[in-house]
């Protein structure tokens, strides 16, 4: 039914009356609305915030009884409305069913008033019915997809607003102490406690590194804020005191598509840019092509590795240089075995026991090992060189393959 069959003399009649009578009828949507939804009850949308919004609804459908045209309805007040309530933080649920108990309660004063008015007017607004329905529809519609634009166009705004302060972050454009804090009030952060840096390999243009992983740590309470970067992702988590670091690495490994380097926890906001480097080099350190996570330890050595990587390499061609020139296997086995028996503080037989060897093989390998370095394991100096290569090459893998014959010294050179 068209809109000059709406607007018919009784039904403009009707519309007039519920005109003059609009502030008690708003009065009594007030009243239902507030009744039967709670988050009207709260001081967020006032009574007269709620007027307002409640009026332009009425206006709405009495100005579509009253046109006398066809034509699309003018949606102004359900934009405005919906764009209103999305920036007030009001649920959609909640918006939609305030507009829901509203209508009914119009609805009724309107039937209420052509019953009043005569049989004739009663039945044209029956026959209407379908159309005022329709129009609620409308106005439903508009005001959702309003709110969902505006959510929208907020959470832009906020992941833009939030990359910035993690740029802010990782660059190291935080000097003094206040701006951190004002950082990490922005982002929901602590300005000290419990954080990782994490950097995520992208894959595929335009798809995500990590599918999934903010609904895991929301559920274990982690915080987290991302900075995108040609083909990077960078993040940094704000992990709870009693949360296990285990169990964010178990959801990374179950979220990446590519290679995820970590950094060890710090505590301090202002050192994200220092620590940006470990998960840098710890994703750096993966296979290219895998879909791995790696977490660096903030050991003294790894420092030391980690701060002129050109120096490191030169370290280890001096120091692993002859090791590094054997054949793969027992390259391999050499290494592994100095590794478990540092991590044993020196003790043969428990570096067998890790090596599921005898002790008497260990012992056979350090020898064999001491031949390509540069004096014995008993000389503190030879002992310390070799524990810092092996610390390199445990954070630097590709090392292991870029031995320079020129840079060798023999263990009599110095």
């Amino acid at each position: 039914m068209d809109g000059e069959e709406l607007a018919t003399a009784p039904l403009a009649g009707v519309a007039k009356a519920l005109d003059d009578r609009l502030d008690e009828i708003i009065d009594g949507m007030i009243d239902v609305v507030v009744r039967h939804v709670p988050f009207y009850r709260g001081a967020v949308v006032s009574r007269r915030d709620l007027d307002e919004g409640l009026r332009g609804s009425v206006a709405f459908v009495l100005a579509e009884l009253a046109r006398p045209g066809p034509g699309p309805p003018d949606i102004t007040a359900p934009d405005t409305t919906g764009r209103k309530r999305a920036g007030q933080g009001a649920p959609l649920a909640d918006v939609l069913h305030c507009y829901r108990l509203s209508f009914a309660y119009f609805w009724d004063q309107l039937l209420h008033e052509a019953q009043r008015t005569g049989e004739e007017t009663t039945a044209a607004l029956l026959t209407t019915a379908s159309r005022i329905w329709a129009l609620a529809d409308a106005y439903s519609t508009a005001l959702t997809d309003s709110y969902r634009d505006a959510i929208a166009e907020h959470m832009l705004e906020t992941d833009r607003r939030r990359s910035a302060l993690v740029s802010a972050l990782i660059d190291g454009q935080t000097a003094d102490g206040e701006a951190v804090w004002e950082i990490a009030r922005l982002l929901g952060f602590p300005p000290q406690g419990r954080f990782v840096v994490a950097v995520a390999e992208v894959v595929a243009v335009g798809e995500p590194p990590l599918p999934g992983l903010e609904s895991h740590l929301r559920a274990l309470d982690v915080g987290s804020a991302w900075r995108a970067r040609p083909g990077q992702e960078i993040g940094i988590l704000s992990l709870p005191p009693r949360n296990s670091e285990a169990t964010v690495l178990d959801v990374f490994r179950g979220c990446a598509t590519g290679r995820v380097g970590l950094s060890p926890v710090y505590q301090r906001l202002d050192q994200t840019m220092r620590t940006l480097r470990y998960a840098q080099v710890a994703l750096e350190s993966l296979p290219q092509g895998s879909a791995a996570v790696r977490q660096l330890d903030d050991a003294p050595l790894t420092g030391l590795v980690l701060a002129n990587l050109d120096s490191t390499r030169r370290a280890v061609n001096r120091v692993l240089g002859g090791v590094l020139c054997l054949p793969d296997n027992e390259r391999t086995t050499l290494l592994a075995t100095a590794q478990a028996w540092l991590q044993a503080h020196g003790s043969a037989a428990e570096a067998a026991q890790a090596l599921y060897c005898h002790p008497n093989t260990v012992r056979y390998r350090l020898r064999r090992l001491e031949e390509h370095l540069r004096g014995p394991l008993e000389d503190p100096l030879v002992l310390g060189e070799l524990a810092v290569a092996l610390d390199a090459v445990g954070t630097f893998p590709g090392l292991l393959h870029e031995h320079r014959p020129e840079e060798l010294s023999t263990p009599d050179a110095d």
